[in-house]
């Protein structure tokens, strides 16, 4: 099961400060973050970025083509 993860205030002025906290290093937004995502943060680039270093220029290229087919496909 998933590991549950505290809501954010629902009070304007609640989320305001914890935004301003966030924002001065006062309070960590991590603590809002799941287990695997605070790794994934700390691990540096994640997904997309870290897919694109693995592929080769070529395959890179198909994928973005076939991508972009798909964009423009009529309907």
């Amino acid at each position: 099961m998933a590991e549950k993860r505290p809501k954010r205030p629902r009070d304007p002025n609640q989320l305001a400060k914890l935004v301003v906290d966030i924002a001065t290093g006062e309070s960590d937004d991590e603590q809002n973050l799941s287990p695997t995502k605070r790794r994934a943060s700390k691990a540096g680039s994640v997904g997309g970025p870290a897919r694109a270093k693995a592929l080769a220029p070529e395959e890179r290229s198909k994928i973005a083509s076939i991508a972009a087919q798909a964009r423009w496909k009529k309907s």
